[in-house]
């Protein structure tokens, strides 16, 4: 196998909020990948990380080098001089490539941007390890649902107004001053907006400094509600007695149900759809396996479903605000001028950053090929469904990509897909400058 393109074994983690035993994407995965990983079925598998963070390293299966070891020893071939210059690290991608397979909800949570990652980690490094921003992309690979930003203004009024229990958290006052207040067709940058964000941000900011004896009886009694009257519920949205029903179980009484279920778009996608995660905007995952893709940093800010440490005054201080529809959460599909072939499908997933892109390509037929032009920078693409093969253009020497295989791409590396099923299907995950 070429240096430029080469299978790697992925780590993976186990943490408590991942699938149980096979029925996870993630073990499936790493099972198929390396042979002597043998699924515990009692256990949860929750993620699957392919890239050069050290604590959980990829290895090179035909000789075990780790790729960070890789990368830090030939950084002009495994980077590319563009990336190691725009991104300034020559040891390390500037992407994570996951996979995730979610049983139970993540925290509730947002990532800093450059400038606030900085602050973060200068005067608490404890908690925010390093100076980076972390923004995300999730690419549904089965039905998976999650919370993503705000809801809009009037859907937050409706719920301010006729869950009681919410209204009384926030106050009859400071109720009737957002619905009053709000103007939630303004324009983007307005003053109106501007406006918006600041009411928004003061519900936001008196519910998560309520006490937590108040919180646990209030959740008690929302609980409770949804129980005895559905009907109310479903005013806003019909999924929403049973999602603070689910989540109740698994967090009981906590502040998500508020933050959460109540204040923030419940989003559903279908596989293949994807949403982006933008900096100081709040979210969790709930349930489903997912492509994940972010900038390589580990810096969160939560706010609720978790027991680890809340920075609520950062959190509320920090925040966008923003109030789209989900809608307008979820991101488009693109074309991609460096793919081109027999594919049913090679579409591209564009976030507006630079640490990052992801390439879809399915094919529907056995026997297909798809070629993929030199990218100027390194790549890691998995195969999620059938098989089928890789090789370096012109080569006459192709590799097998089973389900789970993970490959490593160098840059100035032009290479060929072909499927070997019918549902042949891969994410590609590249960077560059």
């Amino acid at each position: 196998m070429s240096d430029l393109l080469f299978r790697i074994n992925c780590g993976y983690q186990n943490y408590a909020w991942g699938k149980i035993g096979s029925s996870s994407a993630v073990a499936q995965f790493a099972a198929s990948s390396d042979p002597t990983v043998k699924v515990d079925e009692s256990k949860p598998y929750a993620e699957l990380w392919m890239g050069t963070h050290p604590s959980v390293p990829s290895k090179n299966v035909n000789n075990g080098k780790t790729l960070r070891d890789l990368v830090s020893e030939d950084p002009e071939t495994y980077l590319h001089s563009s990336i190691i210059k725009k991104f300034g690290s020559s040891k390390e991608l500037p992407f994570l490539f996951k996979v995730l397979s979610i049983e139970k909800v993540l925290s509730i949570q947002a990532h800093p941007d450059k400038a606030l990652g900085a602050q973060l980690h200068a005067a608490d490094p404890k908690n925010y390890p390093d100076d980076n921003h972390k923004p995300e992309m999730a690419i549904a690979i089965t039905s998976f649902e999650g919370f993503c930003g705000f809801k809009p203004l009037d859907q937050l009024a409706i719920t301010l107004t006729i869950i009681p229990e919410l209204h009384d958290i926030i106050g009859s006052e400071l109720v009737e001053e957002f619905k009053t207040g709000i103007k939630p067709t303004a324009t983007l940058g307005s003053e109106d907006d501007k406006s918006n964000r600041k009411l928004l941000q003061k519900i936001f900011g008196k519910l998560m400094n309520t006490s937590d004896v108040i919180i646990e009886e209030k959740s008690i009694s929302l609980v409770k509600r949804t129980e005895t009257d559905q009907a109310l519920f479903a005013k806003i949205d019909s999924r929403l007695a049973t999602l603070i029903q689910r989540l109740n179980k698994q967090f009981p009484n906590d502040i998500g149900l508020f933050c959460g279920c109540l204040l923030l778009n419940h989003v559903e996608l279908f596989p293949g759809e994807a949403m982006f995660l933008q900096a100081k905007d709040p979210h969790a995952y709930i349930s489903g396996d997912i492509i994940e893709c972010m900038a390589a940093s580990d810096n969160v800010v939560r706010a609720g479903f978790t027991p680890k440490f809340k920075d609520v005054k950062n959190l509320v201080e920090m925040l966008t605000y923003s109030y789209d529809s989900v809608e307008k959460q979820k991101m488009p599909l693109l074309s991609f001028a460096k793919s081109h072939g027999e594919a049913s499908k090679s579409v591209l997933y564009n976030p507006p950053i630079a640490e990052f892109a992801v390439l879809q390509t399915i094919f529907d037929k056995s026997g297909k090929v798809q070629t993929f032009d030199e990218f100027e920078g390194p790549s890691i693409i998995i195969g999620t469904k059938g098989e089928g093969s890789i090789k370096i253009k012109g080569s006459s020497k192709s590799e097998p990509f089973k389900t789970g295989y993970v490959y490593f791409v160098a840059p100035n590396a032009a290479v060929e897909l072909t499927s070997n099923d019918d549902d042949f299907t891969t994410y590609r995950a590249f960077v560059e400058a």
